[in-house]
């Protein structure tokens, strides 16, 4: 079972490996109807992610990129501003911290989606003249 690490969270892939005591034309035939269900799932996710972002270009990923970065500055900057009189935060600012660290994370977590939308082809990217 491998282990994909993002951001925020351990995603486990669940993909079925195939025992050793199948004879090989059993082991061709399961690699098939895999190879089958992969393409059903690239399929949907192409038809999905199409319908609901349509074209993608640089414009987009920088919009996003730039939300993700002042986000990721309001963090740092308020955890600098809770701390500079030395006094151990409250909850509260530890929530208000979360929140914006949540906020940070979320942001960064659907560029690198979007990032992978296209990469897997998923998502048509149109380049900049």
């Amino acid at each position: 079972m491998s282990s994909i690490v993002s951001n925020s969270t351990h995603l486990r892939s669940e993909r079925f490996e195939p025992e050793p005591v199948l004879d090989p034309s059993e082991q061709r035939k399961l690699r098939g109807h895999l190879e089958q269900i992969d393409y059903a799932a690239f399929a949907a996710n192409r038809t999905v992610v199409a319908q609901a972002l349509g074209r993608i270009d640089l414009t987009k990923f920088e919009h996003l990129a730039v939300a993700a970065a002042h986000a990721r500055a309001r963090w740092a900057a308020a955890a600098i501003a809770m701390t500079e009189k030395g006094a151990n935060l409250t909850p509260d600012q530890v929530a208000q911290l979360g929140v914006l660290r949540k906020t940070f994370e979320e942001l960064t977590e659907a560029y690198d989606a979007m990032r992978r939308m296209v990469e897997r082809g998923y998502l048509a990217y149109n380049a900049r003249a």
